[in-house]
């Protein structure tokens, strides 16, 4: 007895928290892979591409469905991360992702991002069928392929072509509910693929030092700051009237149009205010790219209220 040693009151706390605190961090790290922020406006038009759809599935495999959209979104985010690490370490914003930061080993993300995927389209087919298993696998395949590793670092087009990856959620939902693809989702694929350019160069605009620095060929970096303006202005031109496009065939109602009008009116008074922003001679903005961060701001709200409002056009109008 006189040689036991008596632990203090407590003692074993400081450990346990931060063995806990520890665990946490790496759950989020390995969370961040997924890019859950990209992952929520994949999930949510997939959403909306199952919804609108004219056959109804039952509810638990309609879950199963977004839940293998998610993963799969998740999938090609790791599998970016993978690819992009390098260039990543350059950037301010992403220098402080779990690769290029040495907190999950490259490889690492690599399997998990493949595993991912491979369980999110085998999960689709075997929940709902293989036509939406397909066209899973087929965004997946472009995201890595066609954007990641041929588009992204080889020409200041990378947006407007592998726009297409994530124009693919809506198809994905119709899919699994119906079996097919018709005239409706594919629209909703145009208004995505005519939104991506806008709303990712007007980040570009305000990031084009991280993308100068990595050398990612984005418009700014190759064709100046106020040809991107421009450019922004000719696409938000082409999607508003997009916008209508379902009830120009007669899928919805006229309050959608409505619905759809004004939000297409409104991205275009930010686009021409992207444009008119006080610039110096080569459009490099004056009052530090003000209204390319509103602008980039809006197109997000933009396109949740507009699936959004189709959604809900489909559940009252039918």
């Amino acid at each position: 007895m006189s040689g036991a040693t008596i632990e203090p009151k407590g003692a074993q706390a400081p450990f346990t928290t931060s063995g806990t605190q520890a665990d946490l961090s790496e759950v989020r790290d390995w969370i961040a892979l997924l890019k859950p922020r990209v992952m929520s406006l994949v999930v949510f038009s997939g959403l909306v591409g199952l919804l609108v759809a004219p056959v109804s599935i039952p509810p638990a495999l309609g879950v199963a469905a977004i839940l293998c959209i998610a993963i799969a979104a998740g999938a090609a985010g790791a599998i970016n991360m993978w690819y992009d690490r390098d260039i990543d370490a350059l950037m301010r914003r992403t220098a402080r992702r779990p690769i290029p930061a040495g907190r999950i080993e490259p490889n690492a993300a690599l399997g998990f991002g493949i595993t991912l995927g491979v369980a999110s389209v085998i999960l689709m087919g075997l929940a709902t069928n293989w036509v939406a298993a397909g066209w899973l696998a087929v965004s997946i395949l472009f995201y890595v392929f066609i954007y990641t590793m041929w588009l992204k670092r080889r020409t200041s087009q990378n947006i407007v072509i592998g726009g297409a990856a994530g124009a693919f959620p809506p198809i994905i939902g119709w899919a699994a509910a119906t079996g097919d693809v018709t005239l409706v989702p594919w629209l909703l694929f145009a208004i995505i693929f005519a939104w991506t350019p806008p709303h990712f160069w007007a980040l570009s605009l305000w990031a084009h030092g991280d993308y100068a620095r990595a050398g990612v060929p984005m418009l700014p970096v190759v064709a100046g700051a106020k040809e991107t303006r421009r450019q922004i202005l000719y696409y938000t031109i082409i999607l508003a009237p997009l916008g209508l496009s379902p009830w120009m065939v007669g899928f919805s109602s006229p309050a959608y149009a409505v619905v759809a009008a004004v939000l297409g009116g409104m991205f275009l008074v930010h686009a021409v205010r992207t444009v008119r922003e006080p610039q110096d001679e080569t459009g490099r903005s004056l009052v530090n790219d003000a209204a390319a961060r509103r602008t980039f701001s809006f197109s997000l709200l933009y396109l949740f209220l507009l699936l959004g409002a189709l959604a809900v056009d489909k559940l009252v109008f039918g």
